[in-house]
């Protein structure tokens, strides 16, 4: 009731004030004072899930998303082995480079393709798991999907990126050249095969810019577009 008299005294001494701006004042009051259903609940989480997703797949699939960031897909520490070895070989004195910049660029596109599979893996989420997911930690909802998620994710996702990188010719020319160290005397024997490596880090990559998304979400009030995740997330703000 206080909370009430309070607000309405507001409205009064704020005359100042333009239709519009009255307007979302009057918005934020009734998603305030609305109580949520649990279903509400698992549905804005959801949203805002997705939401990550998609900020996440237009940030890493734009040309040099994965290529020139944070989030550069480098060769497994096995793989040193052979490029430093290959520099001395005729055709590959540039081996490393061009490989890191096929596999990012097949990470790049690949991605663009990922929205399907995580929006369907999103509906997993149940309702009994919202309440925790919303009040829990500030990465709860992404932790939840990765750990509920991953290992079919990877399944689906790998012949994603597999037609990438075909695309890029980039598994033809990695074998091509670990075929070539193969052939150095001594050395030990490397498997030319990297689809899972760069679907696990295209995925890794994937998963921390939805993270970022979520955090931006929870803690910044401009961040949440439809009126579902104003009122879900006002919840937790202790609203």
């Amino acid at each position: 009731m206080k909370k009430i008299i309070l607000f309405t005294v507001m409205l009064f001494t704020m005359s100042s004030c333009d239709q519009a701006t009255m307007q979302k004042i009057l918005d934020a009051a009734g998603s305030v004072t609305s109580e949520l259903s649990t279903e509400e609940i698992a549905k804005g989480l959801k949203e805002a899930l997705g939401q990550g997703v998609e900020k996440g797949v237009t940030y890493l699939s734009k040309t040099d998303g994965f290529y020139k960031t944070s989030y550069k897909i480098l060769l497994p520490e096995e793989a040193q082995n052979v490029v430093s070895k290959l520099q001395m070989i005729p055709g590959f004195s540039n081996v490393e480079e061009i490989i890191l910049e096929k596999i990012n660029r097949s990470a790049e596109e690949a991605v663009k393709k990922a929205s399907p599979i995580f929006v369907n893996a999103i509906t997993s989420m149940t309702i009994n798991d919202a309440m925790g997911i919303l009040l829990g930690e500030k990465n709860a909802a992404t932790s939840y999907l990765n750990q509920k998620t991953y290992n079919p994710l990877v399944g689906e996702f790998e012949p994603v990126i597999i037609t990438a990188l075909n695309k890029y010719n980039a598994l033809d020319y990695w074998e091509d050249a670990v075929n070539a160290y193969n052939k150095i005397p001594f050395v030990q024997k490397m498997n030319p095969r990297l689809e899972q490596y760069i679907t696990e880090k295209a995925l890794s990559g994937l998963f921390d810019r939805v993270e970022k998304e979520e955090l931006n979400i929870r803690e910044n009030i401009n961040a949440r577009s439809t009126d579902l995740l104003r009122r879900v997330f006002a919840k937790q703000d202790g609203v």
